[in-house]
């Protein structure tokens, strides 16, 4: 690209959102901006917007304003698509507010509520949805019976299911009363209903299961059923997750990202 080509970097960034010109480009003259991860000091700095990868103080910054990136608390009894072939409820009737085409970043199951990522960033999407990125979940599950430490070491540990050893990354006992438990699991396993799978398989079947948080997003206060865009931190955090993820994947050949279900 000759320095006649490209937009100016400070005109990019305050496009974007990070600030007025003004002020990028005093980021840039502080040498907290990023391209391509090598930083870049210059202001008159030209970059294509739709190829070359921005970052400020080490935060994603997108840069296409026609990529939209949408939280919803999915309830229960809605199936993880945005047409079901048998009529089902879907996904559509949440995201009649934006024109673009949405499609979910993995699956949740029907009886399975809580946190899925809407998206038209496909890049993104493949990151986020294929478990050989690492990326975690963080599930609270009601499950039978009162859990005791001795299980929750046995999760982290590892146990085994008919499709092979799994590990939760960590496990915690939030509650334990009655004759029901409340246990949080953090995986990055896409494997079909993992959780439910790996409670049946230490004795505690799940009543209820929501997805409190998707890598760097969490739920929060947002109420069943209903949709939001992310916000400019969120979406910069997201961002950068799949931007780190991406180049170093550890592979598990038996997880496969389409189906991350819970």
């Amino acid at each position: 690209m000759t320095d006649e080509e490209g937009v100016r970097l400070q005109k990019v960034l305050a496009n974007a959102g990070v600030a007025s010109r003004r002020v990028c480009e005093q980021y840039i003259v502080e040498g907290r901006i990023r391209v391509n991860g090598r930083v870049v000091t210059e202001l008159g700095t030209r970059i294509d917007p739709a190829s070359d990868l921005v970052d400020v103080d080490g935060t994603a910054i997108q840069l296409d304003a026609t990529k939209r990136y949408i939280m919803l608390n999915k309830p229960t009894g809605v199936v993880s698509s945005m047409k079901d072939e048998h009529g089902r409820p879907d996904l559509r009737r949440f995201t009649k507010d934006w024109d673009e085409r949405l499609y979910n970043v993995g699956r949740l199951d029907a009886e399975t509520s809580g946190l899925l990522v809407l998206t038209n960033d496909g890049d993104l999407a493949h990151v986020l949805a294929h478990p050989s990125f690492g990326v975690t979940k963080v599930y609270i599950a009601k499950v039978d019976g009162r859990v005791t430490p001795q299980t929750i070491a046995r999760l982290t540990k590892g146990i085994e299911l008919e499709d092979g050893p799994i590990a939760a990354d960590k496990a915690r006992l939030r509650d334990a009363s009655g004759d029901t438990s409340l246990v949080e699991l953090t995986l990055h396993s896409g494997r079909n209903r993992i959780v439910r799978r790996m409670m049946a398989a230490v004795g505690h079947p799940v009543i209820d299961l929501v997805r409190r948080q998707f890598g760097p997003l969490h739920l929060g206060t947002l109420p069943a059923g209903r949709a939001r865009e992310l916000t400019t931190v969120e979406r910069g955090a997201l961002l950068t997750v799949a931007r780190q993820a991406a180049p170093t994947p550890h592979i598990d050949s038996r997880d496969p990202g389409s189906e991350t279900r819970a």
